[in-house]
């Protein structure tokens, strides 16, 4: 079956099949494949579009975790954030974060209890507390940090870098993370890394995994309707929030015998376009706590500003959006941060939402739920004749780490040796990329000798694609091109590029996962009509095909995004 050009046939057995093709799923699958191992991953949507597309775009250490006694988790992705810093140095960045403080003292002994257990739900955090915390933090990446410790700022200086603040902020104090421009791509340019290194390594979207019978896979095209069938030694369900459905059909659909790993918290975000908040933000994160204590985040991000970011159980993930309660708890932590600040419901361009997969627990407070990851491995039994292993948890920052420690369990049972590691591996458009904005200038400088494209047009697709933007430019200038009617920075030729060559089945992958269109607030009636007339004429769709992916997107922006 040939879903696009670059798309491969799913074969009919396989080493491994992963199952899931969010983050921790294509590191699995990436990992595997490049020790040698033949492995498909199967996504039932499109990758990267479940809780990899709806993080808050932070690639942090998890200060916030340090508050559980989760030190490994915290120093671990803390070397984690640093590999993705060298890696990926087109799409993760630096990120300074300020911390407005509110008390001195108080807030001191609610902490110490939540770190030993004798209190679990949030409360406001002292400035003692804040301050052993990022001691704790600088100490925990020594070893790896590429970026400057903490410091902390008096009142006067707090108000002098940030006047919108509330004025009842006592102390400041400034750290750095890191935060990811395009996660869905990034994950996406691993799979086509992959395939490109590793011939018996394929990834196809929209393939539903249907039911186990004995040693085959049943799987089903979910918009094509096509079935099949493939015989694997050996599944990761990397499903994340839906780890236990999926183990419900891998089990034969016998509920009493599949046990239950995860369960889920909702987290939504808000995109606003407000001129007076984006100042207000500059070029740094407000990382805050909102009157309950719960922590908050707002930065700018491709041209509007993200703030989040909600933490509520849910037990089915299909059901998972942004209620108009969590809209209203957002704001209302806005305000409590930014008092002078007018923020309407009409400025919210976009909203995004997905479950965090975590562990089953019988936590009082969501926020005592471990953010760490584990696997279960299942053997085989009498419906199915080949072991399962269950990912659960994982954070985005860790995705690397986490399917690595999951490839050498896979190894093992496989009786073979790993060969090389993918802590130094650059991926996509990292590769052959500058590191600093001096670099970048001479790199493209360098590249434009060559090309046909303006600086600007360079400038804009490096911004988007890191180095990948050379193969863009050379399709661009191939034929005559031109800017879309309704999205005037994005090209038709651009978007013809990522339709053939980056496994693009539907409207919504282009216009919410391989461009940042969505979370810019860009959607509209006219947009979503040119791309699909650009998408019928490269893919064959029939009018009635086109009609149907249409209303798919309409559905999918209604429920997910607030977008009619």
């Amino acid at each position: 079956m040939t879903h696009n050009s670059q798309d491969k046939v799913i074969p009919k057995r396989a080493a491994v099949v992963v199952v899931g093709g969010g983050i921790n799923g294509i590191s699995v699958f990436r990992d595997l494949a490049l020790q040698g191992v033949d492995v498909v991953l199967l996504e039932q949507r499109d990758f990267c579009s479940g809780a990899s597309a709806a993080l808050s775009r932070m690639v942090h250490g998890g200060l916030r975790y340090l508050e559980n006694g989760e030190f490994r988790l915290v120093r671990q992705s803390l070397q984690e954030r640093d590999f993705l810093l060298r890696n990926a140095p087109h799409y993760v960045f630096p990120l300074p974060t300020l911390v407005p403080i509110f008390d001195t003292v108080h807030g001191s002994l609610a902490s110490l209890k939540r770190f030993i257990g004798l209190r679990s739900g949030p409360s406001r955090r002292s400035a003692i507390m804040i301050k052993i915390g990022l001691m704790l933090y600088d100490w925990l990446s020594r070893k790896s940090r590429t970026m400057p410790a903490h410091r902390f700022v008096s009142r006067k200086q707090l108000q002098t870098m940030a006047p919108d603040l509330s004025q009842d902020a006592k102390f400041g104090a400034i750290y750095y993370d890191a935060w990811v421009k395009y996660p869905e791509r990034l994950g996406v340019e691993m799979i086509l890394d992959t395939e490109q290194a590793c011939p018996n390594a394929s990834a196809h979207s929209y393939i539903g995994v249907e039911k186990v019978d004995g040693a085959e896979l049943h799987w089903r095209d979910r918009l094509t309707g096509e079935t099949g069938t493939i015989t694997p030694d050996l599944v990761v369900n990397a499903t994340g929030a839906w780890v236990d459905f999926t183990n419900l059909a891998l089990s034969g659909g016998q509920e009493n015998d599949t046990p239950r790993f995860v369960r889920g918290t909702k987290g939504s975000h808000l995109m606003i376009r407000n001129a007076q908040l984006a100042s207000a933000l500059g070029d740094q994160m407000v990382y805050y706590e909102n009157a309950d204590g719960r922590i908050c985040i707002a930065f700018n991000y491709l041209g509007v500003s993200l703030v989040g970011s909600t933490d509520i159980l849910i037990d089915d993930p299909e059901l998972a959006r942004c209620e108009e309660s969590e809209k209203d708890y957002m704001l209302g932590a806005l305000r409590f941060v930014f008092p002078e600040i007018e923020i309407a419901r009409d400025d919210i361009v976009h909203v995004f939402t997905g479950v965090r997969p975590l562990p089953v627990s019988d936590a009082d407070a969501t926020g005592r739920i471990s953010r760490d990851h584990s696997h279960r491995e299942q053997e085989a039994n009498e419906k199915r004749d080949f072991p399962v292993i269950s990912l659960i948890g994982g954070k985005w920052t860790t995705f690397r780490v986490f399917g690595e420690e999951i490839a050498d369990v896979v190894l093992r049972r496989l009786g073979r040796n790993r060969v090389c590691d993918t802590r130094r591996l650059k991926i996509g458009g990292g590769r052959d990329f500058p590191n600093s904005e001096s670099d970048l200038d001479d790199w493209i400088g360098a590249e434009l000798i060559d090309l046909a494209v303006d600086r600007p047009t360079l400038e804009r697709l490096a911004e988007r694609y890191g180095s990948r933007a050379l193969d863009i430019a050379r399709f661009c200038q191939a034929e005559p091109d031109g800017p879309l009617v309704a999205a005037e920075t994005y090209s038709r030729r651009e978007i013809e590029f990522l339709i053939r060559n980056e496994k693009v089945r539907s409207l919504s992958d282009i216009l919410l996962r391989r461009t940042g269109i969505g979370l810019e607030g860009g959607i509209t009636p006219n947009l979503i009509e040119e791309i699909g007339t650009l998408m019928s004429g490269i893919l064959g769709w029939s009018a009635a095909e086109l009609d149907h992916h249409t209303q798919l997107l309409r559905e999918e922006l209604g429920k997910k995004h607030s977008i009619v």
